[in-house]
């Protein structure tokens, strides 16, 4: 599914209008069918209602929903704040639809607002400004949306929370002159910034409504951003021959372990295998020879000569998965720049290998082009120096993709799959019972093992992050967010496969 931006967006409305003959007010009216319909399944015609309008076409829509509320017996209170005395043509055509009602409770605004009173039990549907906002908000507008934030209402925001742009506010945005809705219905498309942490506190749960825009036309329209989907990590899995031996499946590597940490190296490993690598090799530290021996029969061990961790890497043609509960000691780190500089097949680097680098961060540089790491926020910022917010830390991963050609899987609540030619893809599944120690080296196991397979490094990520996630909803079924562990993940890996690849006959 592709994600767009607000220009594309535009486009899209402009062309769907052209090819199905309607006009612009006829789209609106789609819109506000959706969202009133969406109201009424929550609250009855007895609920409080006021509706904030503004003044151009998220204004237009709003008094659309407040004619369709009324023609169902509500009676909300409606305030149309035209302040410059102009209307955009699809909100002066409401507004006139509303006086034409004759409705005693809508007020247009055109100099000082007087406060409404609002009080908890009230919602408050919030159509001041939409996805077309270009500037932040000013003057009395603040005051406003203070005071429906401050009123402990619920809040039902229409496109997006009026102060918050749809794609990127770097850095310029102060959140609390923007609407904190608690519900958030946007059309057709969830908007760029809905995936960003500091946002959810104005976007509350959010909801894309169907408006009916033309599917031709958004096929046509070109995006760089993307949501995985269930049938896109369906169509990129590959078939099994049923003459398959495990050297088709490929053999991996992985680099884990140290002392105290050897459960880093079980979990990539079972994950790895699980995900279906032909075979699995795990270079650890002597101390975890019995560990992972009785833990994951499956695997093979290859024992560094250290006892305590890892202190040379073996190079062999198999693919590499550098990181999970590596540590930090000297003879790793330099273990790993030797390693990296006799290195040109794409790996996996993840946890403490991208912390060995972050300590000579000259050894960027030497990453093999096309590899993938997978940091966390803080991982990454170790890397690549502090960001303040997931807004900035993800436009540099674009950058840092492009310069060093690698792919940066930017795990968080919406982990972002970063690509070198500027390609984005957004993971939505997940959930936070899988915020939990392991369910990282969980994921390393299962990329690099579908690197192993043959898959590419960006269908890989993508892949795994879908597959990682969906293992995780599966093992919330069963034991819960605060029961979850890292092992349900590798318990459900097959699972999540076979409801990809047969949803049908999936129990």
């Amino acid at each position: 599914m592709k994600v767009f931006t607000p220009s594309d967006i535009r486009e899209i409305d402009r062309l769907s209008i052209e090819r199905e003959k309607i006009t612009s007010y006829d789209l609106m009216e789609r819109a506000a069918s959706a969202v009133s319909y969406e109201v009424m399944s929550r609250w009855l015609p007895s609920q409080r209602i006021v509706i904030f309008a503004g003044p151009g076409n998220n204004g237009g829509d709003a008094l659309a929903v407040a004619r369709h509320l009324i023609d169902q017996g509500y009676k909300p209170k409606i305030l149309l704040l035209n302040t410059k005395n102009k209307l955009s043509p699809d909100c002066e055509k409401n507004k006139r639809r509303l006086t034409d009602y004759g409705y005693p409770d809508f007020e247009e605004i055109t100099k000082s607002l007087t406060m409404p009173d609002l009080s908890e039990s009230d919602v408050i549907i919030d159509g001041l400004f939409g996805s077309g906002l270009s500037d932040t908000l000013h003057g009395g507008y603040i005051a406003l949306v203070r005071a429906i934030n401050e009123s402990g209402a619920f809040v039902v925001s229409i496109d997006v929370p009026s102060g918050l742009f749809s794609e990127f506010n770097k850095g310029n945005l102060i959140r609390s002159n923007v609407v904190h809705a608690n519900l958030t219905f946007a059309f057709q498309f969830p908007r760029l910034s809905f995936f960003f942490a500091e946002n959810s506190c104005a976007l509350g749960r959010w909801k894309v409504l169907d408006i009916g825009l033309d599917s031709e036309v958004m096929a046509k329209i070109p995006s760089d951003y993307f949501i995985i989907d269930e049938r896109g990590v369906r169509a990129a899995l590959k078939a099994r021959d049923e003459f398959s031996t495990k050297d088709d499946f490929g053999r991996l590597m992985i680099v884990a372990g140290s002392i105290g940490m050897i459960g880093a190296a079980v979990l990539s490993s079972r994950a790895a295998i699980r995900a279906g690598a032909g075979a699995v090799v795990v270079h650890a530290p002597k101390c975890g020879y019995i560990v992972l021996q009785s833990s994951v029969p499956e695997v093979m061990v290859d024992m560094d000569d250290n006892d305590e961790c890892v202190s040379k890497i073996p190079r062999s043609k198999m693919v590499y998965a550098l990181g999970p509960g590596l540590g930090t000691e000297l003879s790793t780190i330099n273990a790993v720049e030797a390693f990296l500089k006799q290195s040109s097949a794409p790996l996996v680097l993840d946890a403490d290998a991208l912390n060995c680098i972050s300590l000579r961060r000259s050894l960027l540089d030497d990453i093999p082009r096309n590899s993938i790491i997978t940091p966390h926020a803080k991982e990454f910022d170790r890397l690549f120096g502090e960001h303040f917010t997931e807004e900035e830390r993800f436009l540099k991963a674009v950058d840092m993709a492009k310069a060093l050609g690698i792919v940066i899987v930017l795990k968080g609540r919406y982990t972002k799959i970063v690509r070198p030619d500027g390609k984005i893809f957004i993971n939505v599944l997940g959930n936070p019972g899988m915020a939990t120690a392991g369910s990282g080296d969980v994921l390393t196991g299962i990329i690099s093992s579908l690197l192993a397979q043959g898959y590419s490094p960006a269908t890989a990520a993508s892949v795994g992050v879908y597959i990682h996630s969906l293992a995780g909803d599966m093992a919330k079924s069963v034991n819960g967010e605060e029961g979850l562990i890292a092992g349900d993940i590798v318990d459900c890996i097959g699972k999540a496969f076979f409801k990809v690849k047969d949803n049908s006959k999936f129990k």
